[in-house]
């Protein structure tokens, strides 16, 4: 075959997948980029949308607790994740690994919203959780969870857990058992070995879940918003106020890019790290 002939055959195969790619991704960037360029009520382009985000307050609180809900549910999916993910990987014995594992993925199977709305009914005042803590004594008054950013973090952390635990999960079964049995021939411990070796083998599964969940959380609008009674705005629901009541699309285009930006620091500071690590 020509090298003419080669290249003909690749540009068909890629083609198709381009194609969607401007369509559906390029296209429609370029658009929102113009239209955040329009503030509402002015005439020309201007930049007044991207300013007016950084000088309104509420605006910038906004994006504050997106990062503080996202980075919190991200480390703590991550702490529980880890060790679920050993059990299922190490503990759990092979003839059961794939029943524990459709176990671990039921959540999945679970409309998102159904499973916001029982999370709600869970942690409401006369709910599972009060109604369990004030039976046995503990507490003599419900406790205010449901519509507060705890509310938020744990419907946040029961989904996303179940995620990380499959990418860390598949990321231990694919080490080699000779590294732990060098590093005991070696005199190290158990401790030593998962913190010498086991645990930096692992860590670009341990970043690829947690950018993951990074992604999936700081642009969720539905478990804030069904969880968090919206009492706490964060900048999906900042994004769909502009819409929804102001019918202002240049604001609403300038907060949605913003918040792509800060996916792609994200992106970049985890693709940087992941290729050091494998240097």
């Amino acid at each position: 075959m020509s090298a003419s002939s080669a290249t003909r055959i690749g540009w068909a195969s890629v083609t198709p997948a381009l194609l969607w790619t401007l369509v559906f991704f390029v296209v429609p960037f370029i658009a929102m980029g113009v239209v955040s360029l329009y503030p509402k009520g002015m005439a020309g382009m201007s930049l007044a949308n991207y300013t007016q985000f950084f000088t309104n307050q509420s605006y910038w609180r906004a994006l504050t607790n997106s990062l503080e809900v996202t980075l919190l549910v991200t480390l703590l999916s991550v702490l529980l994740a880890y060790p679920f993910a050993w059990i299922l990987a190490f503990i759990v014995p092979e003839r059961w690994q794939r029943l524990a594992l459709m176990l671990a993925v039921l959540p999945f199977w679970t409309s998102y919203v159904v499973r916001s709305y029982s999370w709600l009914l869970v942690l409401a005042e006369k709910g599972v959780v009060n109604s369990t803590l004030v039976n046995l004594g503990l507490i003599a008054e419900p406790l205010q969870i449901a519509n507060t950013r705890a509310a938020t973090v744990v419907g946040f952390v029961h989904f996303f857990v179940m995620l990380l635990t499959l990418t860390i999960y598949a990321n231990l079964k694919q080490l080699s058992p000779n590294y732990r049995k060098a590093a005991a021939d070696l005199g190290a411990s158990g401790v030593q070995t998962f913190i010498h070796v086991i645990l930096p083998l692992t860590l670009p599964g341990i970043m690829v879940g947690a950018f993951l969940t990074f992604v999936l959380a700081i642009g969720d609008y539905i478990t804030p918003q069904i969880l968090g009674g919206n009492n706490e705005l964060l900048m999906p629901q900042l994004i769909m106020m502009q819409i929804g009541r102001r019918g202002d699309f240049g604001s609403a285009s300038a907060l949605s890019l913003i918040l792509m930006a800060v996916v792609t620091l994200a992106y970049l500071a985890c693709a940087r790290w992941l290729k050091l690590e494998r240097a």
